[in-house]
């Protein structure tokens, strides 16, 4: 993989977006990538919006994605795809909790994991490296549910690109 690839997670306080940039950024780094991460918190501990950019590749200068770059779009909250669709760049992937089957996860503070294991169909991590992290991040039941969500997230996606149009951009 040559260049940088570009992941915005986004959703709400308590969603677990952070925790997702996380296992991204682990992940990527123990894959051996060069990995920059940044986080908006905002009224994250009321419920508000929360945001992580995560950046990854051979050499990467800034955590901070710029404006219509964003490779991914991982919204886990429905309601937060339209602040945040001005990051996704031309032909860059969106990915939503509607791509999974949400009855068929362990728990629904799962979701974070699923929509990762939909992610990782995109990317050069393999599986293993994925639960590796995930291992040290969540101890035991939790990770045995994390690992089935994020399994589930790569049966059920279905790879839907979304044309991104400068004028419909916030800029």
């Amino acid at each position: 993989m040559t260049g940088i690839t570009n992941v915005l997670i986004a959703g709400l306080g308590g969603q677990g977006v952070l925790t997702a940039s996380d296992l991204l950024a682990f992940s990527a780094f123990e894959f051996g990538f060069d990995v920059k991460k940044s986080e908006i918190k905002g009224m994250s501990q009321r419920g508000g919006s929360v945001s992580s950019d995560v950046r990854f590749g051979k050499k990467v200068w800034s955590p901070m994605i710029p404006p219509c770059e964003a490779d991914y779009l991982v919204v886990l909250e429905p309601t937060q795809i339209e602040p945040n669709l001005f990051m996704l760049k031309e032909g860059g992937l969106l990915i939503t909790p509607k791509e999974i089957d949400l009855n068929k996860l362990p728990g629904k503070q799962t979701i974070n994991s699923a929509l990762l294991g939909a992610l990782s169909l995109f990317l050069p991590i393999p599986v293993e490296i994925w639960f590796k992290v995930m291992s040290k991040i969540f101890l035991n039941e939790k990770f045995e549910k994390n690992k089935v969500a994020f399994l589930l997230g790569c049966d059920s996606f279905v790879k839907k690109p979304v044309n991104v149009s400068i004028q419909n951009n916030h800029l």
